[in-house]
């Protein structure tokens, strides 16, 4: 029986792949040049051709990191580091009449931790489903985000989001290519959760990510504003000082170890947001959906019922939140009693209120952002814990849960292949399903999904929510309305720059 072929030509050379069932998978493609050496903060480069067959059966080396938080917290063991880290991979459908929907995922991990090889990222079942789907890495932590007078406008702009310009180097990189993997280059949606769902929307708002994707899913997104440029430029001084380069000139700067930026204490480390004010983000991301002037697409926004569990990652204090809200009298603390009726103790208080402030009112932002600029936006909430879990995750999703619901992977992946029930399995297929018919369907003049149940948008007029898998339940439900009133408290707090920190 002959073997099929997974070889493709793109405009840097042949590249043969894997063939997994009737999936066709090419792992390790450089869609940019090595940020290495000279290159290290600077926009990246095309890559390079090859002459003869390029094998495409491994995954690349990740983007420095630190390897213990992955595997805690990030999704699995990222593997070996290196600058040299910008790669992508595709999986496909090995038969097909008609080009397929793209997607292509921006993995988490607050831009300091992740890969896009890692397992709950398979792509294999969403390829079964039609699609090619497209993961890949970005430079992260300093080497993606960094600010210093040093490096200021060397190539005749400022640029401090060297992630970004990765992830629409990646885009430009599929629309250039993907044809010959037989994706359709004029149905690309670009989805993401936790800082993968910041990434898309800060690329929703930048300039040089415009016509790139058609379609956005945001998983998780957190209201968090963007550093400004001027606190930026001076944490990137200070960073230079604490390593002895003061003054350092950019040629200095960029002699530093890739290792050293991955054992600095606070407050020398970097936080889980980009950079407003250059020629990526020149305004902040929040500030452009307020004023509905995102690029215009098909939107998909949702989070988890306890998107708070990440909140210790980060220090916070729930109790603690609640207290100095008590005690500054910020907010008044007597309506946040009432918007959460018969909630007493102050950690699930702190715990609600943090998720949603944090996270639920993006979706709400986003899609009144949506309807004023007249596009369709479907919003979600997860609540599906599986069964074996009911007793751990007493307070619902965890941040990050859905992913391996997204992608159909619960059943592969560590631990959770290790107790999920068919229930659990068979309930993540419908997710999946979901995720693609977004993909494959919508559109402004398509507003309902297909699935177990139809799923409208929330066009103008219409504040609707699918609720996905009620808590300790199975199931799919409509709302309308969903925490109207939190949503519009929280919502012009966040215009007014009040945050919980």
């Amino acid at each position: 029986m002959q073997t099929p072929s997974t070889r493709v030509e793109t405009q840097q050379g042949t590249l043969s792949g894997l063939v997994d069932e009737d999936i066709h998978l090419w792992r390790g493609i450089p869609y940019a040049s090595a940020p290495i050496g000279s290159l290290r903060w600077r926009a990246p480069q095309p890559p390079s051709s090859w002459r003869g067959v390029r094998q495409a059966d491994t995954f690349s080396a990740s983007s420095w990191q630190s390897s213990e938080y992955c595997q805690t917290l990030g999704g699995g063991d990222p593997g070996r580091f290196s600058e040299d880290c910008l790669y992508l991979n595709i999986w496909s459908p090995a038969k097909r009449t008609t080009a397929s929907p793209v997607m292509v995922w921006l993995h988490g991990g607050g831009f300091t931790i992740g890969a896009g090889g890692l397992p709950p990222y398979d792509g294999k079942a969403l390829a079964k489903r039609g699609a090619v789907v497209v993961t890949l890495n970005y430079r992260l932590g300093h080497l993606g985000f960094f600010a210093h007078p040093a490096l200021e406008e060397e190539d005749g702009e400022r640029i401090y989001n060297f992630g970004l310009l990765d992830q629409i180097a990646a885009l430009r990189w599929v629309q250039e290519n993907i044809a010959a993997f037989g994706g359709d280059r004029d149905n690309v949606t670009l989805f993401g959760e936790s800082a993968g769902a910041r990434s898309v929307l800060s690329l929703m708002a930048s300039p040089k990510a415009a016509g790139l994707f058609h379609k956005a899913i945001i998983q998780s997104g957190y209201t968090l504003p963007d550093l400004p440029r001027e606190t930026a430029l001076t944490r990137g001084e200070q960073l230079a000082a604490h390593l002895n380069l003061p003054n350092a000139s950019a040629d200095r700067l960029r002699e530093i170890p890739a290792e050293v930026f991955w054992s600095l204490p606070a407050p020398y480390n970097t936080g889980p947001a980009p950079i407003a004010g250059d020629a990526v983000l020149p305004q902040p991301m929040l500030d452009v959906f307020f004023a509905g002037k995102q690029h215009a697409m098909p939107v998909m926004v949702g989070s988890n019922s306890d998107e708070a569990s990440v909140m210790a990652v980060f220090g916070i204090d729930l109790a603690g939140q609640i207290q100095k809200l008590r005690r500054e009298r910020r907010l008044g603390l007597g309506l946040i009693k009432l918007l959460y009726p018969g909630v007493k103790d102050d950690v699930e208080l702190g715990r609600q209120v943090c998720r949603d402030m944090a996270f639920t009112t993006l979706g709400y932002v986003v899609m009144q952002a949506q309807q004023r600029i007249n596009q369709p936006c479907w919003r979600y909430w997860f609540d599906y814990v599986a069964e074996a879990e009911h007793d751990t995750y007493l307070h619902g999703a965890w941040h990050g849960n859905e992913v391996p619901y997204v992608f159909d992977t619960l059943g592969q992946i560590s631990p959770s292949r290790d107790y999920a029930s068919a229930s659990d399995l068979d309930f993540a297929r419908l997710v999946a399903d979901y995720w693609v018919s977004f993909a494959r369907d919508a559109s402004v003049n398509h507003t309902t999904l297909s699935g177990p149940l139809r799923w409208p948008a929330a066009v103008r007029g219409r504040d609707r929510l699918l609720r996905i898998g009620l808590q300790k339940g199975a199931g799919f439900h409509v709302e309308n309305r969903f925490m109207r009133a939190r949503m519009a408290l929280f919502k012009r707090v966040m215009k007014h720059h009040v945050s919980l920190d």
